[in-house]
């Protein structure tokens, strides 16, 4: 099959999209289709490049910068992604192509655009994979308010979804949004559970035996450091555990909010924690051998639900989790039904911090937990099954809207 992803992160990004998107690019490749992988670069002085590997073009289009800038800036520019991205392609040598299915990810919500122009060209279905319900999530942070700024958002989330026969969404409580605001679509909303390809342990530049948290117990949080993660209470966490000597902290990543906890930490003058900017995927087993247990965190003003990336990564590499969500959270059953951690739903860091030291004690104890968490990603989370459900879903009509 001749499949068109549109996507606006991947390699050599370093983000959790980016590597999921490079995971399943190589999973349908590896299942036999033929891929092409279209990114926005506005960093291209030509309207395109491509490069091609095996079944799998990269195709990379002039558009504006989307990235890394102010909110404004970026408002901007991802509304104009689609026009730019679909007149650099009518310029590059794949401007007659004819695919038979798309798939999409999002975020960005500034897809709808240029899909519609791709699927009237091809005449065929697509797949919207849906891991950012946006601009929903900005107002549960109080980022937006419901105002003319969240309904020009919202025309444009609309109009994403409609060009899609399929979406795909993270969790099952992610189901209740569509049946709720967008009765009127007559497509079909599925599951698609997150996924990661497994990967060797490989060298890491962070050698933690060589720093001053050497021989202690860790925590760690890896990916990235935003506002709608709610990291404070982690730091609060570490300066409520600062007088236990065994036990450290290590935050790897980037975001938003990296500077704002960097200086909570400073201000408590903790000792027990240490930043570090964000590696590469190849990277990340490694770190992860060095640690204990993983570090979730999201913000207790969401609404809706998701299971991160670093999630996976965790249990791939066998390390139970701290996490500490919004109530509700399809997570939280994931967690506590396959004995992989343990959560905080209300925010409490009394609560958080007894737990804390609780899993400490059954990583200690029970010798299973680890054959757990490795069992769970490869049960649940297989992007073998992911790229063959979404293929599915482009090849035949679904028989029910809801699954």
């Amino acid at each position: 099959m001749k499949i068109v992803l549109i996507a606006d992160a991947f390699p050599p990004m370093k983000t959790s999209g980016a590597v999921q998107i490079r995971d399943l690019v190589a999973e349908l490749s590896k299942q036999g289709h033929l891929i092409t992988v279209l990114l926005p670069d506005s960093t291209l002085e030509k309207n395109w490049q491509i490069d091609v590997e095996g079944n799998t073009t990269v195709l990379r289009l002039k558009s504006p910068v989307i990235k890394d800038v102010a909110y404004y800036k970026r408002a901007i520019g991802e509304y104009l992604l689609s026009y730019f991205m679909f007149k650099s392609l009518k310029k590059s040598p794949l401007k007659n192509t004819r695919w038979e299915g798309i798939i999409w990810y999002s975020p960005s919500i500034f897809f709808g655009p240029l899909v519609k122009k791709i699927k009237a060209q091809s005449e065929c279905r697509s797949y919207l994979i849906l891991r950012d319900i946006f601009p929903e999530w900005a107002v549960d942070m109080g980022l937006l308010s419901r105002g003319f700024i969240y309904r020009y958002f919202k025309k444009f989330e609309k109009f994403q979804y409609m060009q899609a026969d399929t979406i795909g969404v993270q969790t099952p409580s992610n189901l209740d949004y569509f049946y709720r605001e967008y009765k009127d679509f007559n497509g079909v909303v599925e599951v698609l559970n997150n996924w990661l390809t497994f990967s060797t342990q490989n060298d890491c530049s962070i050698h933690l035996s060589k720093t001053s948290l050497a021989e202690r117990k860790l925590f760690v949080y890896t990916g990235n450091i935003g506002i709608a993660q709610g990291m404070d209470i982690l730091i609060d966490l570490a300066n409520e555990l600062r007088e236990d000597k065994n036990i450290g902290f290590v935050f790897v990543g980037r975001g938003s909010a990296i500077e704002q906890i960097k200086k909570r930490a400073q201000d408590y003058r903790l000792e027990n924690i240490l930043f570090y900017d964000e590696i590469k995927s190849n990277e990340i087993p490694g770190l992860l051998a060095q640690c204990d247990v993983g570090l979730v965190a999201l913000d207790p003003r969401h609404r809706n639900d998701n299971i991160p990336g670093k999630f996976l990564s965790y249990m791939q590499s066998g390390l139970p989790v701290l996490a500490n969500i919004n109530a509700g959270n399809d997570l939280e059953t994931v967690i506590i039904d396959n004995q992989v951690g343990k959560v905080v739903t209300d925010n409490s860091l009394p609560k958080l911090t007894e737990l804390a030291k609780s899993l400490l004690k059954d990583v200690q104890t029970d010798s299973s937990i680890t054959d757990r968490c490795k069992e769970l990603s490869a049960s649940a989370f297989s992007t073998e099954t992911a790229a063959k459900q979404i293929v599915q879903s482009l090849t035949k009509q679904p028989d029910s809207f809801f699954k």
